[in-house]
Parts: structure tokens; C-alpha cells; sequence
């Protein structure tokens, strides 16, 4: 059952009433003059994600409470609300329509999260009734998909490393009659997948390859996710404050199971498929060095510029496969890049695409979901700064500009122009909490790709 949401009302269920700012004046005027002096006097302004307890009649209890919202569309404000409401039960009166009740069922079951594996759950217990008109199935869907997401990101790579991921991947396979495959260690060079083993050969904690399937019937769509389950640069070595938060460079190959989480609940008719590579970046006597030349999957030569760029290492590796089988869309996902950051901030998600169509869905689909992704542009010019002499191509330019488009030009190299690719250059992170987004690891941008994938081809 999706976190903090319940079948039925009971005796003492609250009743929730939504309000805008501007649907507060009318409210007033219909009620009492003690609840219109209560609210007067509180405060409240109908502020979104803002809760106010009614207190009930003769001091018996609490009568009700109201909640700010921005619309009946609204999913953040029930996130909030979830957050501040007293432990108890509630129910959203009068019945919202069948949108809005899916968005508060979603936005209340994010608001409720907390990662609970090393540390009591802090949420305060407050479960609301199902609203009657809800798509369950959907909101439990995307629920269990971000809650997935959140659990791997947040969890230290001390227990997250590279099995521990396929572990993760293994555990989803099972629960919907996947097959997963995990190629392990020098089975990599063996199989030809030459940058992930690269990459990942430093670490006591051996190299892998995740490969899910799920479906024999529809299009081909393929979901890679970058898996570094612990980032220290390599031997050109991160500082000690950027490599305070490399818990979280799995967050792509989060992203991409729990992409793979809603498309399976809602059993789309595609043949799905998941790459993730999982490794460590370590450093030791075997580790990859700045100037060597790697070998790809794809066939091209890579000079290491930085072994800091390792992440579009291992997912070229993982999309020459992707393309392989010439699928109707590949989608990656990814922490890859500080530029990015800097160039739409942590709430975003910064997209690339290679089809101006797709890119136009997932900007839509962004806006309807509240699960917005920004779109970058594949700028061709600054592909010849990823020339290199020696290699058919670079890992980095030697330029601080341009970062995150020169990360997604390198791996649009691995792609090629026919196969319709998207990829998101995702922070997986909130770093405080917002209504709904508590602090700590987060999804970003895989539920817009569910609902363009379900426009596509469901």
C-alpha cells in the first residue's frame, strides 16, 4: 500500500478543505464568525502547502483543517501538507475530481516519505483516506517509483556499491517476471565492454554490467542509468567537499530502475529493457590514468582528458549496446555533469535530445506532471572540442565552458544520429526540504519520461 494512504474513514477521519488564496475570501463568508475570527487571527492566507487546524465546538477536538493549494492540479501542497499535519487520519472534503484526486493521493504519499533504514521513521503519522475518484494504480506507481529512487540514492555506498545495486536490480527483475542478467569483473572485457571495466578495475568491489528485460511484445525501449556507486575522481582525485556527496552518482542508475518500476506496474506494451553500469571510481595501482587511450564498445578510441569524467565513460559503453538493437527510444540517465548544475540549478533536469519531437513531448509532459526537465542544446560546434590527437575522441574539452554539452556531444557519439535519444542530466538530489521533496536523494524527470513513454507507445 502507498505510504500514508488508507482505505477507509474511521470515527475521528478530519476533514481536509483546499483552498487557494483567492477561494479564501468566499470560504470566510460562509462560516461562523468563531471560525472566521479563528482563521483571521491564525494568520492564514491560504499560502500553498500552509495547513490550520479548525478547532471543534466547546473545545471538543479539532473540527477540521484547511490546507493552502495552488489549484485542483496541485501535488506539492498535499506533499506539505503530509508533512505538517498531526499524526491522525483525513479525508479531502468535498471529493475532488478524478485529477486533482490523483495529484493530492501522489503529493501526500511523496510528502510522507522518509528513509528509514538506519534511523526511526520521523514522519508524524498522518494517512489520508483515499480520495474516491483517485487513479490508484498510478499514484501507487509513481509513489513506489520515487520512493525507490530515494531509498537508492540516500543509501551510503558502504551498503550501495556495484552488487548491492544489481542486487537492486535482481530484486525489481523478480517482483514483475523480468529477466536480469549482471556480467561481472574481466567477464566485461570478455563481452566487450572494455570502459566500464576500465573504470571500475581500481576497486576491490568488482565491476558490472545490470541488464534487465521485461516484455516480448511492442517497441523497443531502453533505459540506461550511470551506476558509479562511489565517485573519488580516480587518480586525478575529487577534494574533500564535491566528494562528500559521491554517495549519490548512482542516482541516474536509480533513476532508470524506477522508470522501469512505473512502466512495469502500468504494463505498458513495450519491450523494456535496462542497462546499468555499476562500478566504483577508485584509486589504486590499477587504476585508469589521465592521457591513456581506451578502447569502446562503440569502436571508437577515447583519450582520458580526466578520469573525473567517468560517468559518460561507462554509459557510452552501455548505449552502443542500447542502439544495438535499434530500438524506438533510448533514454539515459545521469549525475554527470557540475555544469549543468550551475546551468539550470538542483531542481531541474537538464535534457538532450536528438529529435526536436521528443524533446517537445518531454517538455510537455514536464509541465503536465510537475516533473519538469529543461532542454539543452546538442550544440555540433563544440564537438571539436572534444578533438584529440592521438584518440578518435576526448573525455573532456579542455575548456571550463559548455560542460554538460560537451558530456552529452560525447555521448551522442555513441548513439548516432537514427535512434531517438533523450538524455537527463539529473542532480538526484534536494539540497533542503520543499513541500513533498523532503531533504536527501530525489527523482527528477521520470515521470514525465512515463507519461511520454505512455503517450508513445501505450
Amino acid at each position: 500500500m502507498t505510504q500514508n494512504l488508507v482505505a477507509r474513514a474511521s470515527a475521528r477521519t478530519v476533514p481536509l478543505t483546499p483552498l487557494t488564496r483567492d477561494k479564501l475570501g468566499p470560504w470566510l463568508r460562509r462560516q461562523d464568525a468563531a471560525t472566521r475570527h479563528w482563521v483571521r487571527q491564525s494568520g492564514f492566507s491560504a499560502k500553498p502547502a500552509s495547513v490550520l487546524l479548525l478547532p471543534g465546538g466547546k473545545g471538543d477536538g479539532v473540527a477540521g483543517a484547511l490546507v493552502g493549494v495552488e489549484g485542483a492540479d496541485d501535488i506539492w501542497s498535499w506533499g506539505g501538507a503530509a508533512a505538517a499535519l498531526p499524526a491522525g487520519r483525513y479525508r479531502i472534503e468535498p471529493e475532488p475530481g478524478a485529477k486533482a484526486a490523483s495529484r493530492a493521493a501522489l503529493g501526500w504519499a511523496l510528502g510522507a516519505y522518509s528513509f528509514t533504514r538506519y534511523k526511526k521513521s520521523e514522519t508524524n503519522g498522518a494517512d489520508l483516506v483515499w480520495p474516491a475518484k483517485a487513479d490508484r494504480k498510478a499514484a501507487e506507481g509513481a509513489a513506489s517509483a520515487v520512493a525507490l529512487v530515494r531509498d537508492l540514492v540516500n543509501t551510503p555506498s558502504s551498503d550501495m556499491g556495484p552488487a548491492e545495486l544489481a542486487a537492486a536490480g535482481r530484486k525489481l527483475a523478480r517482483e514483475f517476471g523480468a529477466r536480469c542478467t549482471v556480467t561481472v569483473g574481466d567477464a566485461l572485457l570478455a563481452k566487450n565492454y572494455p570502459m566500464i571495466h576500465a573504470v571500475g578495475r581500481a576497486s576491490t568491489r568488482a565491476p558490472r554490467l545490470i541488464d534487465l528485460r521485461w516484455g516480448r511484445r511492442g517497441p523497443r525501449v531502453t533505459v540506461v542509468g550511470k551506476g558509479v556507486c562511489f565517485d573519488s575522481g580516480g587518480l586525478d582525485l575529487k577534494a574533500a567537499g564535491p566528494m562528500k556527496m559521491m554517495k549519490k552518482d548512482m542516482g541516474g542508475a536509480a533513476h532508470a530502475l524506477g522508470l522501469a518500476r512505473m512502466v512495469m506496474t502500468a504494463k505498458l506494451p513495450v519491450r523494456l529493457r535496462v542497462l546499468v553500469p555499476a562500478v566504483e571510481n577508485s584509486v589504486s595501482g590499477n587504476a585508469f590514468r589521465p592521457m591513456d587511450v581506451l578502447a569502446s564498445r562503440g569502436g571508437k578510441t577515447v583519450e582520458i582528458g580526466n578520469t573525473d569524467a567517468e560517468g559518460r565513460l561507462i554509459l557510452a559503453d552501455a548505449l552502443a549496446e542500447a542502439v544495438r538493437e535499434d530500438p524506438a527510444l533510448v533514454l539515459d540517465f545521469a549525475t554527470l555533469t557540475g555544469a549543468a548544475r550551475i546551468a539550470v540549478g538542483p531542481e531541474l533536469a537538464a535534457m538532450f535530445a536528438n529529435d526536436d519531437g521528443l524533446a517537445a513531448d518531454f517538455q510537455m509532459a514536464g509541465a503536465a506532471e510537475a516533473d519538469p526537465v529543461w532542454r539543452m542544446p546538442l550544440w555540433k560546434p563544440y564537438r571539436r572540442l572534444l578533438d584529440s590527437k592521438i584518440a578518435d575522441i576526448n573525455n573532456v574539452a579542455d575548456t571550463p565552458h559548455g560542460g554538460s554539452i560537451t558530456a552529452a556531444l560525447f555521448l551522442q557519439e555513441f548513439v548516432g544520429e537514427r535512434t531517438p535519444w533523450a538524455h537527463f542530466d539529473v542532480y538526484a538530489w534536494n539540497p533542503s526540504s520543499r513541500p513533498g521533496r523532503p531533504e536527501g536523494g530525489e527523482a527528477m524527470g521520470i515521470r514525465a519520461a512515463f507519461h511520454v513513454i505512455r503517450k508513445r507507445f501505450g
